[in-house]
């Protein structure tokens, strides 16, 4: 069993930063940040493999959001620059240790099997 827990999230005006945190209690195969607004289905923002680095973005934050690991300290980040009031949700560490999980493709949740506990991003204009 791996634990994920999150911290970073926080109130800023449009055009701030912030950045994520996710700690993995152990070592894991990938690690994904999603987000969700009430009312609306969970969406994936950004993948990383830990083992060669490869970065994954959705096209409304590519560019803006850059996902970077510390290996020796098991933690990912997500550094989010220019927030926008669109960018406001509760966003979630997901993480799997299996290399795939079918018939899942990388951007399901349910190829995720340990989830953090999620943090609140408000962007005010």
């Amino acid at each position: 069993q791996v634990q994920l827990m999150e911290s970073g999230g926080g109130s800023v005006q449009a055009g701030e930063s912030l950045r994520l945190s996710c700690a993995a209690s152990a070592r894991i195969y990938i690690v994904g940040w999603f987000r969700q607004v009430p009312g609306q289905e969970r969406e994936g923002v950004a993948l990383l493999y830990i083992d060669n680095g490869w970065p994954q973005y959705i096209r409304s934050v590519k560019g803006r959001f850059a996902i970077s690991q510390d290996r020796s300290k098991n933690t990912v980040y997500l550094q989010m620059n220019s927030l926008n009031p669109n960018d406001t949700a509760m966003y979630y560490c997901a993480a799997d240790d299996r290399t795939s999980v079918e018939p899942y493709g990388p951007w399901s949740e349910s190829r995720f099997r340990y989830w953090g506990q999620g943090t609140q991003i408000t962007v005010s204009s």
